[in-house]
C-alpha cells in the first residue's frame, strides 16, 4: 500500500480480517469508518491515538475499537496486527482507503 503500511486482506459475509504490517516510524492517518474493529497485535509495538485517551499495544494485546471512533496509530517498532472488522469494509473493497496509500 506503501513503503511503510502493508496489509493481507480477506473479506467474509460479515467480516473483514487483515494481517497488517507496520515500518517502525510509521503511521495510520486519524480516520474513522462505521465498523467494529478488533486489533490483535503480533508482534511489535503501537500507540493508537483516541481523542482523549492513548493506548499502548505490545505483542499480545488486544485492542476493541468501536464504530465510529475516530483515531490514529504509530508504530513505536516494526509491527504485525490482525484487524478485524464487523461488518465487512465495504469502502476497502472499493478502494476509499487513500489514507493507508499515502507515503
Amino acid at each position: 500500500m506503501n513503503p511503510h503500511f502493508a496489509r493481507q486482506v480477506v473479506h467474509g459475509d460479515h467480516l473483514t480480517i487483515a494481517k497488517v504490517y507496520l515500518v517502525k516510524g510509521s503511521s495510520v492517518p486519524r480516520h474513522s469508518h462505521a465498523n467494529e474493529q478488533i486489533c490483535m497485535l503480533v508482534e511489535g509495538k503501537v500507540r493508537f491515538i483516541f481523542d482523549n485517551r492513548d493506548f499502548v499495544l505490545e505483542a499480545g494485546h488486544v485492542l476493541q475499537i468501536s464504530g465510529n471512533e475516530p483515531h490514529g496509530v504509530e508504530a513505536l517498532e516494526d509491527s504485525v496486527a490482525f484487524d478485524l472488522f464487523s461488518p465487512v469494509r465495504e469502502d476497502w473493497i472499493r478502494g476509499d482507503d487513500a489514507y493507508l496509500r499515502k507515503v
